[in-house]
């Protein structure tokens, strides 16, 4: 009863008009800031996390060229060790090689690149010999891998071999390759060796023995413990009609001989090799046999 009658006291009085005031106020206050936008320069206390694209594809990176790598004497030939990109073009081929190249074209990026101009007379023997004799042996049994032949005849030899010289000098390989290697169009036609083809081939050597060895070599093992190279040795052996074992043959032989028949029947191992693995396990396996050759002969020098 008596809050009744202070109400009524207040009514239609000032004190009644200001507390509605401070009501409406106060509702005022809050819808504004319910409506006020974010200002342009606002900084959140939060992290936020960037807008993904769109459309989930993003463009070429611009490249400025001041950024590319420039020689600092123009005038000048380059340092040996100076990062170049060798300049690449169309080959001029002699149109007498009966043979696809884009079939073999992993093997000759390989070769061209571990022959590069500026690295092939510095590392010839060590990278770019191996390889390239692994090329030519590869190529030897791909040639031949249609016929019964494990060789090619000297004519066509002779044009293969320059055209494979040429592809290889057209992606940046140096040319003189032949020279620093000491390798010939003769490599390619067995020479002197008296087993040429795959018939008589195979019923003198032990095949199954041959490839077992050379289809997986163990780089650590192989110049140790040679496996792959005593079998190849061996076949080469037995084709060549030679009399000597392996180990009188390492004794009898002190320089490299080019008309030996020996060497030229090796090649023709090779190349039965070639035709029988991979061009991968091939080149692996030849490069490797290679290397162990490289370090034997520089422990002969010293």
């Amino acid at each position: 009863m008596e809050g009744f009658q202070i109400f009524s006291c207040l009514k239609g009085s000032l004190g009644h008009q200001f507390l509605l005031f401070i009501v409406w106020s106060s509702s005022f206050q809050v819808a504004v800031a319910l409506q006020t936008p974010l200002e342009p320069n606002h900084v959140s206390s939060t992290s936020e996390l960037a807008t993904p694209p769109v459309s989930g594809l993003f463009g070429p990176i611009e490249i400025s060229p001041s950024v590319l790598p420039r020689y600092p004497y123009p005038g000048e030939n380059l340092a040996p060790m100076y990062p170049t990109f060798p300049t690449t073009y169309e080959p001029n081929l002699t149109g007498k090689c009966p043979v696809n190249f884009t079939a073999m074209s992993n093997v000759i990026d390989r070769t061209a690149s571990d022959c590069s101009q500026p690295l092939a007379a510095l590392v010839g023997n060590v990278i770019c010999c191996p390889q390239l004799g692994s090329l030519l042996h590869i190529f030897q049994g791909y040639f031949s891998g249609n016929s019964d032949k494990l060789v090619l005849q000297n004519a066509v030899a002779d044009d293969c071999f320059s055209d494979i010289i040429s592809i290889l000098a057209s992606r940046g390989a140096n040319i003189t390759i032949p020279t620093l290697c000491s390798v010939k169009s003769l490599n390619l036609t067995g020479g002197l060796c008296p087993v040429k083809d795959v018939v008589n081939f195979e019923k003198i050597v032990n095949t199954s023995k041959l490839l077992e060895a050379c289809s997986t070599v163990d780089p650590l093992k192989e110049c140790c413990r040679p496996i792959c190279q005593s079998a190849i040795m061996e076949a080469a052996l037995e084709i060549s009609g030679t009399q000597l074992t392996i180990n009188d043959y390492k004794d009898s032989v002190t320089v490299p001989n080019h008309n030996d028949p020996l060497s030229d029947c090796k090649g023709v191992v090779f190349s039965y090799i070639s035709r029988k693995l991979s061009a991968d396990a091939a080149s692996s396996a030849f490069r490797i046999v290679s290397a162990c050759k490289v370090n034997k002969d520089e422990e002969a020098k010293g």
